[in-house]
């Protein structure tokens, strides 16, 4: 074992004058984690709503993503892990402080869940699907029946979800760029904003894809609203806030955000948008990848600038 004292607060390795513990692996999981809540909100909104079968997308098709990006997250927070075998004591307790303990338990609850819920409608998908087991018929029947309390359970789980995401890097009070409240809502219509925008991608709906864009569109208009929002609030505060985003007006950070982000990730899949429900012929898929590549750049260039401001000393 390799031990170290430090004498000063300064210049230690990996946390002082840069954070330098999150890499890849902590966007991925951020845009999965916000991709599969703003699909299950979806889904759980319009069941409650009794729109299941103007819906189809939404309620049923889209949600089988969800399990497959909620595993593929996890995989990434597992591989950004430093002691990987002890991963289950964060199941030991439950700290109500903490937003790694909600987002673990959510997390824990959430995906079962999706899974469930795409197994509801795995006979609708494959016809000729056998569970084998007669207890898993019966569970299938069960689940089947209860399909509206669910949705409500997802719902919320959903909304805690995709505002987790955003809460997890607000946490860290000592990075001046993650500081503000405004995160978490902002990480949520971000999130709710990809999940349309795969649900928009995959429907062959015309009135589903004409609902979920104008949807998008005004989660777009939202999120443009909180960075404008966010980005005020820094200039009217303390130095180390302006310096903080000062990466975007200017720095290092300017080209990346306001190109990949703002401009390609938001303006013109909102533009492309508005030309489709004016009848101009555009491809769907052109607007739902952009949205969708839009909001992985957001969360890698939010993890790495954050982690570079500071406060002074």
């Amino acid at each position: 074992m390799r031990e170290e004292i430090f004498i000063s607060g300064r210049n230690i390795p990996n946390i002082d004058p840069h954070l330098n513990i999150w890499h890849w692996q902590i966007p991925v999981y951020l845009f999965l984690g916000g991709l599969a809540a703003g699909i299950l909100f979806f889904a759980a909104l319009y069941t409650i709503l009794g729109k299941e079968k103007q819906m189809p997308t939404t309620v049923k098709w889209a949600t089988f993503l969800v399990p497959v990006a909620l595993v593929l997250g996890l995989f990434a927070l597992f591989l950004d892990l430093k002691h990987k075998l002890y991963f289950w004591q964060l199941y030991t307790t439950v700290r109500f402080e903490s937003p790694m303990s909600w987002g673990a338990w959510v997390l824990m609850i959430i995906t079962p869940l999706s899974m469930i819920w795409c197994a509801t409608y795995i006979k609708e998908l494959i016809p000729k699907w056998d569970w084998k087991f007669e207890f898993l018929n019966k569970f299938e029947k069960f689940a089947i029946a209860n399909r509206k309390p669910m949705a409500w359970a997802l719902l919320i789980l959903s909304v805690i979800l995709g505002i987790y995401t955003g809460i997890l890097l607000s946490a860290f009070n000592a990075r001046p760029l993650w500081n503000t409240s405004i995160l978490g809502p902002l990480f949520l219509v971000s999130g709710l904003s990809t999940g349309a925008a795969a649900i928009m991608w995959m429907s062959k709906d015309h009135f589903e894809r004409t609902l979920m864009s104008k949807i998008d569109l005004m989660l777009i208009m939202i999120e443009l609203f909180f960075i404008t929002h966010l980005f005020m609030g820094f200039l009217a505060s303390s130095a180390v806030q302006i310096q903080a985003v000062g990466l975007f007006l200017g720095g290092q950070f300017t080209v990346s955000f306001w190109v990949f982000v703002v401009i390609l990730g938001l303006v013109f899949p909102a533009v492309l948008e508005i030309m489709k429900l004016r009848g101009y012929k555009i491809p769907v898929a052109i607007p739902a990848f952009l949205i969708l590549f839009g909001g992985l750049m957001f969360r890698f260039i939010m993890v790495e600038a954050g982690q570079i401001t500071r406060y002074l000393y």
